[in-house]
């Protein structure tokens, strides 16, 4: 089990990895947009990273800051229409595949990419690594699993 991190060690990190995004956003012109959720006392510490695609329009990563770990994921699409097993058996078939990310199905049976890191690991390298990994994860299985999952809107 990772260490629990303090106030103390959270402000820091919380601090760094405003700093880091930064740093990403200023050298990644496929980032449209860095944002921070409310914080209240009830609610999560959280980074929206919106990144531009070319599969797929946009890819927004959420970044969330826990006391053991910095979960990060992103909305692949929408509960499938069409061929729901065979899309749900391709996104478990390219898991496989994927460093540090899995796919999982979410709210209303959506289509979800996740991941974490023990907040120990959370480094500059790694904030880049995970945003670029999701980015390209998505922009992989995308055009295949929307084509599946809607195939009667592309046999017109």
């Amino acid at each position: 089990m990772s260490d629990v991190f303090s106030p103390a060690d959270l402000a820091g990190l919380e601090s760094q990895i405003d700093q880091w995004l930064a740093a990403l956003q200023a050298d990644n012109p496929a980032i449209e947009a860095i944002d921070r959720g409310d914080r209240s006392d009830r609610d999560p510490l959280r980074w929206f990273v919106r990144l531009r695609g070319e599969q797929k329009e946009f890819t927004t990563v959420w970044l969330t800051l826990g006391q053991r770990t910095l979960r990060y994921e992103t909305y692949v699409m929408p509960a499938p229409a069409d061929n729901i097993a065979q899309v749900y058996e391709a996104a478990l078939r390219r898991n496989e595949r994927m460093v540090g990310a899995h796919f999982s199905i979410g709210a209303e049976d959506a289509l979800f990419l996740r991941g974490e890191l023990p907040l120990a690991m959370v480094t500059e390298t790694e904030i880049d690594r995970v945003v670029g990994s999701m980015y390209a994860y998505v922009e992989q299985s995308f055009p295949a699993l929307i084509r599946l999952g809607y195939a009667h809107h592309f046999d017109r």
